[in-house]
This record gives structure tokens, sequence and C-alpha cells, in this order.
């Protein structure tokens, strides 16, 4: 069995200030098809504070009101995925976790004796950062962050980013039309680490940057990281089911590439 984590950003879930249901619904059917693969599949997901934000539309400016946002729409986000997963007879499930679980080894144990229960029993395991009471997520988009160190400490083989940025290029391909696609990266300077972050959209908290310091993480620790597009799974299918790297961007450590 190969144990991955997928992590979907907001850009991709969401679509006119409401969830994306067909994009979802595609990302849900990859992953059926990635089960039937011998693939584990741990999904970290974003979305709630749009899910929130459909019920009770709040100045989304203001922390404590995305705060409120992602209290409500954490259980409105994992029922339209139960109900999702369902058209495939698979079960999901919620796991909240705080930055603050992977500092402590017993607490990081204990989420991990969790979801390999999950796993082992068909379940994917849906995590999110506890967006109520973390609020250097709300401003940060520690969602990538939080997927690469799901990665590490629940020892999988990959972490899979399905966002907007559909690779990593060696300029701004909004920019600049002669960009390049980069389709395996090894090595991450400071300067890139260290760029302004750039958020996507007005639920979105990330950008690339926090992508390639996931990827980063992950290159230090001997683990792999594959970002492609979440709004055509193409080349995250070809890329894990028939083992061709079309598009997207595969970080990983030099002795591995």
């Amino acid at each position: 069995m190969k144990k991955i984590v997928i992590k979907v950003g907001s850009h991709v879930l969401t679509e006119d200030g409401r969830i994306a249901r067909e994009r979802m619904m595609a990302l849900v059917a990859l992953i059926s098809e990635l089960k039937t693969q011998k693939y584990e599949v741990i999904l970290v997901s974003s979305g709630a504070v749009a899910a929130g934000y459909t019920q009770l539309a709040l100045d989304r400016k203001k922390v404590a009101n995305k705060q409120a946002l992602a209290a409500i729409g954490q259980p409105l986000l994992l029922k339209m995925y139960q109900e999702k997963f369902a058209q495939y007879n698979i079960l999901c499930s919620q796991i909240l976790l705080s930055a603050d679980v992977f500092d402590s080894r017993k607490a990081t144990a204990h989420a991990k004796i969790a979801v390999d229960t999950l796993l082992a029993n068909g379940v994917v395991p849906i995590i999110n950062e506890n967006d109520t009471v973390s609020i250097e997520e709300l401003v940060f988009g520690d969602n990538d962050r939080l997927s690469a160190h799901v990665a590490h400490y629940f020892d999988t083989q990959m972490l899979v980013i399905l966002s907007d940025i559909d690779a990593f290029y060696d300029k701004d391909p909004n920019r600049y039309d002669d960009a390049e696609r980069r389709a395996v990266v090894t090595h991450l300077s400071s300067e890139e680490l260290e760029a302004e972050h750039t958020p996507s959209n007005e639920f979105a908290t990330g950008g690339i940057v926090t992508k390639l310091q996931s990827a980063d993480f992950l290159m230090k620790h001997g683990r792999k990281m594959f970002l492609a597009s979440g709004f055509d799974l193409s080349d995250a299918r070809a890329f894990l089911i028939d083992g061709e790297h079309h598009g997207g961007t595969l970080f990983t450590s030099q002795k591995e590439a």
C-alpha cells in the first residue's frame, strides 16, 4: 500500500463565493480510483470558511469573523464530502488539528494511531487546521504547511498539492509568456522560500511561497511533494496512477531524483 496526502486549496474548492461542487466531485472520484490502485489517501481540505460564508455573509477581513465562519462551515464541508464519497461506498471522517499537536511526540503518536486505524478500515481521513482556534492559519495559510507536517509525521510517501498553481515555473507565468515549467526540483533557494505570500482569491490564505516552504520541509526530511492543477486532475492522475509525468512539478531530494 502506498500512503499519500492530498491537499486541496480554497481556490480549487470555491467559485463565486460558493463551494465548487463539480470540482469536489472530481476530487472524490480521483481518490476513489486511487483507493482501487492500492493507495491509502489522507485528504487535507480547505474550504470551511467558504462553506460558512454561504450561510452567513460576514466580513472575511476580520479574523474573528473567519473563525466564526470556519465553525459554521466545517460540518457543512464534511457533509458535502460524506455525500460524495457515499456514491463510491466510501466512508470519510473529520480530524481537526492544531500546530501544537506536532510539538508533542505523544500527541503526534496518538493522532497517527487514529489516522492509521481509519485507513486500515478503508476510511478517508479529512484533516483541516482547527480554524476556530488557530488564528495563524487563517492569516498565513498553514494548510500547506499543515499538509507537509501530516505527510511527514504520519509517515507517508508523498504530499500531492492540488492548486490553482499548476506547477512551479522559473518565473511568474502570469506576467511572462516565456516562463518555463520546472518539472523536477531538488533544491530551493532562500530567495524563493522568503518571497512575499501571494494568496489567489478571497478565501485563500497562502500562495506559491507556502507551497515551496512545504516542499522544502519535506525534501529536507527525505520525502517528496508533487504540485499540480486542482482544476484539471489529468496531470495528477497520470502521475499517480499511470506513472507518467506530463505536467506539474515533483519536488524531491537529490538522492531520489
